[in-house]
């Protein structure tokens, strides 16, 4: 991990201050679906479980939830970085919305990044949507939290798309 943090420009002691989990790529993956773009995406069977499970719930109530993202590589979040890099944003910028190679949790197979008909993906104004209003009042029963809310513990940006199947729950 060092190598890929010195050629991407990472601190080392990113991840210290404020402590941020560092992930392991799922054994076993199931297919998903496509997401809003077509391209298939992949999720831990509990996961794509609940997701499914989720996803029909807030169909009953008139709420559509369309995936945008679920498992990312370490590989692959190395590369999103690097592409960013790229287009000549600061790794501090970058680092701000995206976690380290290692640090997110999409390596788990169990994160969704979730949009809506009608709302921009991946902004903030998703917050104000029936989609996320029904997502916060019902996530729960499904074992999904929002990790990233307004002034979380890792420091992280707000992101009231990005939802975690959090097994304990």
């Amino acid at each position: 991990m060092n190598n890929i943090f010195k050629q991407l420009g990472i601190p080392a002691s990113y991840g210290q201050s404020p402590v941020l989990l560092h992930f392991d790529e799922p054994e076993t993956l199931v297919d998903a679906g496509p997401n809003i773009m077509g391209r298939p995406q992949r999720l831990t069977p509990e996961t794509n479980q609940a997701w499914v499970e989720m996803s029909a719930a807030a169909a009953d109530d008139s709420i559509e939830l369309l995936i945008v993202s679920g498992f990312r590589s370490i590989a692959d979040q190395a590369r999103l970085i690097w592409n960013k890099l790229c287009e000549g944003q600061p790794i501090d910028t970058i680092l701000q919305v995206n976690t380290a190679p290692g640090f997110s949790q999409h390596h788990t197979g169990r994160a969704i990044d979730i949009a809506t008909p009608g709302v921009r993906p991946l902004t903030e104004p998703f917050n104000e949507s029936s989609a996320f209003q029904w997502l916060e009042k019902n996530a729960g029963r499904f074992g999904f939290v929002l990790p990233y809310g307004v002034n979380n513990d890792q420091g992280l940006g707000y992101e009231p798309w990005h939802w975690f199947f959090d097994k304990e729950q």
